[in-house]
C-alpha cells in the first residue's frame, strides 16, 4: 500500500508505505522539515547521502535535486511527516520577529536536527491528524503548525536563522561540475539555469563555451553514454536503469540508445 496524503495541500504532507520506494524527486523549491516516524529514509544528491530511522529529524535546503528511497524495515512500515517551508511564509515570520539575516548562508544543505523534547512533542502533536485523514486539519491550524515547527526549529538551533531565512539568488556556480554531478535528473533546461544562477539565456552561452554543444544535445549524449557504461561493464538491465537517468519510459530509452549506437540496449 502506497498512501502519499497531503493534509494542508502544499505544507503538510504525511508518507505511508509497505514496500520499498524509489522516488525521483528531482527539484526541490523549499525548505522542507521531514520527521521519520519509521522505516529508513535515504536522501542522495550530488554532495550528500543521508539516512534517518525512526525518530530522527532533517532540514533539507531549497533549490536541490534529489532522489529519495523510501524502506519499511523488519517489523515495521514506512512513515514519515513532511512539512514544507515555503518562502512567503518565511518572510512573513522574518517581517514579524524582526529577523534581518544580511549574509548568504553557505553552510551544509541538509542538516540533520538533534534529537530535542519540543521538536519531537511537537511531530506528536501532529501524528493524530496524518493518521486519521477524515478528522481534515484546516488551512489555518495547519499554517498554525508550520510557524510553530519553524520557532521551535529556532530555539533548539540559533544558527539555523541564516539557513531558513536566506532570501537571496542562487550565486552563479560551476557549471561543468553542477552538470557532470547532476545530468541524470530529468528537468527541463530553464530549471537547470535556475539551479547554476543563470538567466537561460546565460546558461546557454555558458554552456556552449564550457561544452562546446546545446544543453539538450549534451544531456541526451551524456546520459546515453553513461546507460552504455552501466550495461556494458556493470552487468545493468536497461528497465533497471533508464529512469535514473533521466528517460521517461523505457520505450523513449531504447529508440535513443539504438539510434544513437546502432543497436537496441538489450542487445548488449
Amino acid at each position: 500500500m502506497i498512501n502519499p496524503t497531503e493534509i494542508v495541500p502544499g505544507v503538510i504532507f504525511y508518507s505511508y508505505l509497505s514496500a520499498m520506494r524509489k522516488d525521483k524527486v528531482g527539484f526541490l523549491n523549499h525548505n522542507t522539515l521531514v520527521m521519520q516516524v519509521s522505516g529508513l529514509f535515504t536522501m542522495e544528491t550530488s554532495g550528500q547521502t543521508i539516512s534517518m530511522r525512526g525518530g530522527q529529524m532533517l532540514l533539507i535546503g531549497k533549490n536541490q535535486l534529489a532522489q529519495i528511497i523510501k524502506t519499511p524495515l523488519p517489523g515495521e512500515n514506512y512513515e514519515t511527516i513532511v512539512i514544507s517551508l515555503q518562502e512567503d511564509l518565511l518572510r512573513k515570520i522574518a517581517l514579524e520577529e524582526q529577523i534581518e539575516i544580511k549574509e548568504k548562508y553557505v553552510g551544509s544543505p541538509n542538516i540533520l536536527i538533534p534529537r530535542d523534547a519540543f521538536l519531537q512533542g511537537y511531530f506528536q502533536s501532529v501524528i493524530p491528524y496524518v493518521r486519521n485523514p477524515a478528522e481534515k486539519i484546516t488551512s489555518e491550524m495547519g499554517m498554525l503548525k508550520v510557524r510553530e515547527g519553524v520557532k521551535l526549529l529556532l530555539n533548539a538551533m540559533p544558527e539555523l536563522s541564516t539557513f531558513l531565512f536566506d532570501f537571496s539568488d542562487p550565486y552563479k556556480i560551476d557549471l561543468e561540475k553542477f552538470m557532470l554531478s547532476n545530468f541524470h535528473f530529468n528537468l527541463p533546461v530553464e530549471k537547470f539555469a535556475q539551479l547554476t544562477g543563470r538567466s537561460l539565456a546565460g546558461f546557454k552561452r555558458d554552456f556552449q563555451k564550457t561544452f562546446g554543444s546545446s544543453p539538450r544535445h549534451w544531456l541526451q549524449e551524456r546520459r546515453l553514454i553513461e546507460a552504455l557504461h552501466l550495461i556494458e561493464h556493470k552487468n545493468k538491465k536497461p528497465s533497471a536503469i533508464y529512469l535514473d537517468l533521466g528517460f521517461e519510459s523505457l520505450s523513449h530509452f531504447s529508440h535513443s540508445f539504438k539510434k544513437r549506437f546502432g543497436k537496441a540496449p538489450t542487445a548488449f
